[in-house]
Order: structure tokens, then C-alpha cells, then sequence
């Protein structure tokens, strides 16, 4: 089975995001998928100029010569995606949303009915079957994932293909200070990895993988307090630089 994991996140292999999406794919791979992982921030992929070349000069070509020609390829061929993102302003990463606009290629022009709804239909050769999130939030509730959730839910709709699931990591800002400092996490990533084999082996990821990924990590209140603490440490060793001159 192959898959194709796209890590949308500034920070790429040093993100939060990154600390979920990583073992996720180890499991994967252990269960025997062909795993392909992309950071955004290395490809050049330029904004869609909303100009239909794809759809009506050159079918399924798009006028810009950038990776992501290489990257639609790689999709139309692989039976689930795993798209990687921080929440950006309630929404998926600029480098995400860039992406997501450029695989318009994978879709014709024309309209047709499907579910009782107006939708594109999928160019002939593009596999449908599966769309996995992960994703990782800065503040401490579960409902700042909700507008990305649904953005995402419509887009597989659009596509044609089957959400199977979010890997969601609220206040994620905590988890490398806690792993310094020795406080036990690892059912975290461990529940990650099983619900990668999960999902291979039995083509869906069980509610108790999903909520142990997304368990709170310390309470409200104290997570507030140490990341005002550490915003403030931060500020405080910049001005003290800028002042070195």
C-alpha cells in the first residue's frame, strides 16, 4: 500500500507536528506500507493563478513547471494521504493551503451530481480511497481543531475520497519541554505508531488510539502559566541581544 505524507509544517522534523506525524508512519511502515514523506517548505510549489489551463488547454497539466507536477504524480498513485499541519489562524498552514489549491489537476472541469451534491469528478487514474490529519494546536481546548476539521472533511468530499481519521495534539507547545524534563509521554507517540498499524491492517483507527494521542498533558491553568513564562524568557533574551547591539 502506498502512502504519501505531507509535513506542511514551517518547522518541518523539529515541529510538534512532527513528534505525532513521525511514529504514526513508523507504524505504517511496520505493518508493510510504502512510505513517501514530503516537507512542503523544501518543494517550489507557486499559487495556482486561477487560470484553467489544467482543466482546459492541457488536461491534468498545470501551467506552472514546479514540483508539484512530481507531487500530483505521486498522489494520483498512492492509496492514502496523510496530510501534516499546525493550525495556522484555524486552518491549515499557507504552505498547506498552496498545495491543496495546486492539486486541482487531479480533478476535470466538469460537474456532475454526486451524493445529492455538485462536485468535479476525479480524472480517470486517480486512485480514491483515503485522507488521514494530523495536526497539532498551540492552545489548550480540543474545539480549536474544529474549523480545520471541517475544512478538511469537505475537501475529501471534494476529492472523492474517505477522511479515516485525525491524529489531533492539543497544546502541543508542551510536549518537548515535558520530554526534557522526564515526565512520562510516551503513550502518545506509542499510540500514534499503533494507530498507523491500525489503519494499514484493518483500514480504520479506533476511538481509544485517537483520545490517548489527544489526552491532556498537564491542566489549563498551569499550561497558560508556563507558556506566558516562556514567551517572557524568550522576549527578555532578545531585548537583552538587540540592547548588545
Amino acid at each position: 500500500m502506498r502512502v504519501v505524507a505531507l509535513n506542511s509544517s514551517p518547522r518541518m522534523e523539529k515541529s510538534n507536528t512532527s513528534l505525532i506525524l513521525n511514529p504514526f508512519l513508523e507504524g505504517m511502515k511496520e505493518a508493510g506500507a510504502d512510505i513517501e514523506l514530503f516537507y512542503t517548505k523544501k518543494l517550489e510549489i507557486n499559487p495556482c493563478r486561477g487560470c484553467f489551463y489544467c482543466w482546459v488547454k492541457h488536461p491534468g497539466k498545470c501551467y506552472h513547471k514546479d514540483d508539484m507536477a512530481m507531487l500530483n504524480s505521486r498522489l494520483r498513485d498512492a492509496e492514502i494521504w496523510v496530510f501534516a499541519t499546525p493550525v495556522y489562524c484555524d486552518g491549515v498552514t499557507g504552505l498547506m493551503k498552496n498545495l491543496m489549491d495546486r492539486m486541482i489537476p487531479l480533478v476535470e472541469p466538469f460537474i456532475e451530481i454526486r451524493d445529492n451534491h455538485c462536485r468535479h469528478p476525479i480524472r480517470e487514474g486517480t486512485k480514491r480511497d483515503k485522507v488521514v490529519l494530523i495536526s497539532n494546536c498551540g492552545f489548550w481546548e480540543m474545539d480549536n481543531f474544529e474549523p480545520l476539521l471541517v475544512h478538511m472533511k469537505a475537501f475529501c468530499k471534494n476529492i472523492d475520497r474517505e477522511f479515516a481519521g485525525a491524529l489531533l495534539r492539543p497544546h502541543g507547545e508542551a510536549l518537548r519541554p515535558m520530554m526534557k524534563m522526564g515526565i512520562a509521554i510516551d503513550d502518545i507517540f506509542e499510540a500514534a505508531r499503533e494507530a498507523g498499524k491500525e489503519l494499514i491492517e484493518t483500514g480504520k483507527i479506533s476511538r481509544e488510539r485517537l483520545y490517548q494521542i489527544s489526552r491532556p498533558l498537564l491542566p489549563k491553568d498551569t499550561f497558560v502559566q508556563l507558556a506566558n513564562q516562556m514567551f517572557q524568557q524568550w522576549m527578555d533574551y532578545w531585548k537583552e541581544k538587540i540592547a548588545e547591539g
